[in-house]
């Protein structure tokens, strides 16, 4: 077992990571007596960290209370409601979702009479998180021309808008905590001072603010132990910065490195093509991967001749190694570089019948109705939480309009108060504000809602989450709101049962906790890994998983690598570690397919077999049958052969001579369904596909050869 100090644990993938970290944590308390409260273990997401804390409890075998472990924004958020009183937010602060924070930018967009078209908020927002990232304060943001100007304008804004809310974003769980330990000394040496050991996994993800972090509380014991690997960097686009591996070894000069070159996830054959794509990435600590799986089956090559056809082999494979019992449905997971790529896969699915699961689809809590009883849940927690007013003051409706909210929250800026403090202040001193202001009905229904609001902050302490939760539902009759006894009705009410199952949970660690819990939530905390159906993810959303069969598609230029790419070599840098992400999630089957052609607008363009596939020596591929001729590196040991077979069948090539009839956006006419209008085409199996509206029937696809459709002119 490695001694004490700064250790740099460099881990190839499947090579055991959280293995390394947990029998260590369990080395340190079982072996050398240190007490659970002096260990520091972080992680980057909540399934980790609870699959970490339950191996570290089965390997000691006694109570592990007092250890810090869980995932860097969970830990921080945790030190900002200990320590709020030495910053400018308040203990109970809400923690605002992705979508709660572009609805501030807008806000702030908004407030400074910009316009919204040439300031997208979605990139405006992009641009905040990197400089926070980065550490960065709003006087801080550099300028270089005027739309920097204006970034650091609704940066400013957004920062004031968060505090009147009195509410963080994820990027200021980490801001602060570091502003804190680098401004405040006593703070700082008490928790470096408290962590004797701190561990930290996927070391490679860390950002600039995370890396300070760990500098300040690794600074009296050095007791610094970090497992990555930088060849598994794929989160740049959000700060992540793979060189804080190198700058640890320049930071603790002293530190050991220690190398786990040993895989227990894939075989040898796997792990071949992996090296072969990531050995080209300069300045990287090599390191050569082996297993004692044996060779296993070479990686499956296979070029369609365009995206629809690559879709349906997919499907196919997966279909006929069911059928001949070669695999479980839930043994594949097929990946691709981009959400958008799904669309036809999902289609391939549904066309063929088979169910299958969706990673990064819309969120569990993303949902509307599950949006709505957090967004209650966190205004009684926090009345300043102008977000959580806004979305459901009037949800279920309640006569309070957009004028009268805005009434109310002009009035609370006259007033220096947010608008959920002075509903709770009219509630109670109806005089506050004039009628004239605010008359009438509008009046009984604020002052209606802010005695429900005020009824539920009382009874906040003493009840659990479960309990709020069900007398709000109850007295705002959420149910029959949500519920119009549609099927999308119904779903939507089992999604809020399924919140309160959630909440449940939660009997003893009270609402706060509950709050973080589904505030710090990631996609891969949400998969449900018991539904034995084929996963449909993006490459990105795959990182810490595995399979025993993986397809990687869309492997051409411009999709991975991305386009985006092309001028910006350290992106390029990424898009190659992410496909060798990709390849060693797959445990015993690899599938790489391409296309010759991809859809755009309805019409098939060329496109180029990815860079990356010229990397991998023909021999670690299956053979081919006949595809389009193109440059491929010959093998070490043997001559490249003139043709490639693909395996389960060919692509299908249309004839030359078809040509298109039909564009989006013509007028037909058919002669049973009447006229509709081209939404788009495509050339299959030497036909051409239709895709048309038909005023009174609806979305129809037809073959042109075969449907009769005469063209309007």
């Amino acid at each position: 077992m490695a001694g004490l100090g700064p250790i740099l644990v460099m881990a190839g993938p499947g090579s055991g990571k959280t293995r390394v970290l947990t029998r260590r944590i369990a080395y340190l308390i079982g072996a050398m007596g240190v007490r659970p409260y002096g260990i520091l273990a972080v992680t980057f997401t909540n399934k980790a960290a609870r699959e970490m804390e339950s191996r570290v409890g089965d390997l000691v075998g006694e109570n592990i209370r007092g250890l810090t472990l869980g995932t860097f924004h969970a830990i921080c958020a945790r030190i900002l409601r200990r320590e709020a009183g030495n910053l400018p937010i308040q203990s109970n602060f809400v923690i605002f979702d992705q979508d709660d924070q572009i609805d501030l930018v807008k806000r702030s967009i908004q407030d400074l009479n910009l316009d919204e078209k040439r300031y997208r908020p979605v990139g405006v927002h992009a641009a905040i998180s990197n400089a926070k990232n980065e550490l960065i304060l709003p006087d801080q943001f550099p300028i270089t021309n005027y739309r920097d100007e204006v970034v650091q304008r609704v940066y400013r804004r957004y920062q004031e808008l968060l505090l009147v809310n009195n509410a963080v974003d994820f990027d200021d769980l980490l801001l602060w905590v570091a502003y804190l330990l680098d401004e405040n000394a006593v703070v700082r040496e008490r928790y470096a001072r408290r962590y004797e050991h701190i561990l930290v996994d996927e070391f490679q993800d860390t950002n600039q603010a995370q890396y300070r972090l760990l500098r300040h509380l690794a600074s009296f014991h050095g007791n610094l132990f970090v497992v990555g690997d930088a060849d598994q960097s794929i989160y740049r686009w959000r700060g992540a910065d793979y060189r804080n591996v190198l700058r640890f070894e320049d930071d603790f000069p002293q530190s050991q490195v220690i190398l786990l070159e040993q895989n227990y996830r894939s075989t040898q054959h796997i792990l071949d093509v992996a090296m072969e794509v990531i050995d080209r990435n300069p300045q990287r600590t090599r390191k050569q991967l082996f297993t004692e799986r044996g060779a296993g089956d070479k990686a499956v090559f296979f070029e369609a001749y365009d995206d629809r056809v690559e879709a349906s082999y997919v499907v196919d494979t997966i279909a006929s190694l069911v059928a001949h019992k070669r695999a479980a449905p839930g043994d594949f997971a097929v990946m691709y570089r981009t959400n958008a790529q799904s669309r036809l896969l999902e289609e391939a699915f549904l066309a063929a019948g088979l169910p299958y699961k969706l990673v990064g689809a819309q969120r569990f809590y993303g949902r509307r109705e599950v949006k709505d009883v957090i967004a209650y849940l966190r205004l009684l927690h926090n009345p300043s939480d102008e977000v959580s007013l806004t979305r459901v003051i009037n949800a279920p409706p309640r006569g309070i309009g957009a004028k009268t909210f805005l009434a109310l929250r002009t009035q609370a800026q006259k007033l220096g108060l947010s608008p959920g403090t002075l509903l709770l202040e009219m509630w109670q001193r109806p005089d506050l504000v004039a009628s004239e202001v605010i008359g009438g009905r509008a009046r009984a229904a604020l002052g209606n809602f802010g005695a429900m609001l005020a009824n539920w902050i009382s009874l906040k302490e003493t009840n659990p989450p479960l309990v709020l939760m069900d007398r709000i539902l109850e007295e705002v009759d959420y149910h029959s709101y949500i519920d119009d006894g549609t099927d999308e009705g119904r779903d939507r009410w089992e999604n809020v049962l399924e919140l309160r199952r959630l909440a449940a949970e939660f009997q003893e660690l009270g609402l706060e906790a509950f709050l973080e819990r589904v505030a710090l939530v990631s996609d891969q905390d949400t998969l449900n890994s018991t539904i034995n159906t084929p996963t449909l993810l993006t490459l990105h959303a795959a990182k810490g998983l595995e399979f025993p069969i993986v397809f990687i598609t869309g492997l051409n230029d411009g999709t991975l690598p991305h386009s985006r790419s092309f001028d910006d070599p350290e992106a390029m840098l990424e898009e190659r570690r992410l496909l060798y992400v990709g390849i060693t999630r797959a445990k015993d089957r690899l599938y790489l397919t391409c296309t010759q052609n991809r859809s755009a607008y309805g019409f098939a363009e060329p496109v180029t077999v990815s860079r990356f596939m010229d990397d991998i020596p023909y021999d670690l591929l299956d053979e081919a049958q006949p595809a389009r001729s193109r440059s491929r590196p010959a093998s070490r040991t043997e001559p490249r052969p003139d043709r490639w077979s693909i395996p389960e069948r060919a692509p299908a090539t249309p004839p030359a001579s078809i040509q298109p009839r039909f564009s989006p956006g013509m007028h037909v006419q058919h002669p049973t369904w009447g006229e509709g209008m081209v939404l788009n085409t495509s050339l299959q199996d030497g036909d051409e596909i239709v895709d048309i509206y038909f005023a009174d029937i609806g979305l129809k696809r037809v073959v042109a050869s075969l449907a009769r459709l005469e063209i309007k002119v």
